[in-house]
C-alpha cells in the first residue's frame, strides 16, 4: 500500500482545491441534478460470520443472510430488468460481498486489471468508512472476475493507480460467456475485501459493533446501447450514474 500514500495525497489535494473552472462547475451542477420524490436512504444490516464464506462463486455457505434487492431507477433505460441480489457479512479480517444476478446473454469481454469492466455485465460497490464521506473506494467487477479498483476524491476524478492488494474474487456463470446464440441464467460473484484496503482512510479500519459504513451497491447489465443500472441505493441523479455519495446507503455492522 505504500505506493497508494501518494495517490492518497493527490486525493486529499484535489478535494481542497478552491473549485474548478467555471466551465467545469456548470457541467458538474448539470451532472449532479436530482430527480424528485426520491425513496429514502436504506439502511443494511450486516451481521458478523460465525464461519466465513468460501470464496468460490457459490452462495452455499451459512454466512449469506437474506439478500437485499436492485432498483431499476432510471425508466428511460431500454435494457432488459433483471434482477440482482446482494448479499454482505463481514468478520474481523475481512468485508464479503456476494451478487446475485439473473442474465439471459452473459457478456464480458474485459480480461485485466483497471480495464473498462463497467462496460461489460459488471458489478460495483463503492464505499467509505465513518467520518469519510467525499473520498471513498471503488470496486468494479465484471462477469469474468476482471476487476478495476480506485480511489474518488467526489466529484473531482477517479484515481484509477490506487490498487488495493488482497482482494478476492470468484465468478460462477449459469450458462455460456460471451455467446448471444444461447439463453443463460445468470452469474454469482462472490468476493472479499480486506479491511486493510481501508486503512489509508482510518486509523482502525475493522468496524465495531454498531458502527455505520457508507456504501453503494450497483449493477451494469448489457451492452451497449442497450445497457441498465439497477441499485441499492437510489443515486437519485437524474442522468444513469452510480457516484453520489449523498445517496449512498448506510452499512450497519452487527454481531
Amino acid at each position: 500500500m505504500k505506493n497508494n500514500r501518494f495517490f492518497l495525497l493527490a486525493a486529499f489535494a484535489a478535494l481542497a482545491t478552491t473549485g474548478p473552472a467555471a466551465a467545469q462547475a456548470q457541467a458538474q451542477a448539470q451532472a449532479l441534478r436530482l430527480r424528485p420524490d426520491l425513496p429514502p436512504i436504506p439502511t443494511l444490516e450486516v451481521h458478523r460470520a460465525a464461519v466465513a464464506p468460501r470464496i468460490d462463486g457459490k452462495l452455499d455457505d451459512a454466512a449469506w443472510q437474506v439478500p437485499v434487492t436492485f432498483a431499476f431507477p432510471w425508466v428511460s433505460q431500454t435494457g432488459k430488468m433483471q434482477k440482482t441480489l446482494a448479499r454482505l457479512t463481514w468478520d474481523d479480517d475481512n468485508l464479503y460481498v456476494a451478487y446475485e444476478c439473473e442474465d439471459s446473454d452473459v457478456t464480458a469481454v474485459r480480461t485485466q486489471r483497471d480495464d473498462p469492466v463497467y462496460m461489460d455485465d459488471a458489478v460495483e460497490i463503492h464505499i467509505a468508512p465513518p467520518g469519510v464521506k467525499d473520498l471513498y473506494l471503488g470496486f468494479e467487477m465484471n462477469a469474468r472476475g476482471a476487476m478495476y479498483d480506485y480511489l474518488y476524491p467526489f466529484p473531482q476524478r477517479f484515481i484509477k493507480k490506487y490498487n488495493v492488494e488482497g482482494v478476492r474474487i470468484a465468478v460462477t456463470i449459469n450458462g455460456t460467456l460471451n455467446n448471444s446464440a444461447d439463453q443463460d441464467q445468470g452469474w454469482i460473484l462472490e468476493m472479499a475485501i480486506p479491511w486493510s484496503a481501508f486503512s489509508d482512510l482510518a486509523n482502525n479500519p475493522v468496524p465495531k459493533i454498531g458502527d455505520r459504513w457508507l456504501a453503494d451497491m450497483s449493477r451494469w447489465d448489457g451492452t451497449a446501447p442497450n445497457r441498465r443500472l439497477s441499485q441499492w441505493s437510489d443515486s437519485g441523479l437524474v442522468r444513469a450514474d452510480p457516484h453520489y455519495p449523498e445517496r449512498f446507503g448506510h452499512l450497519l455492522f452487527m454481531d
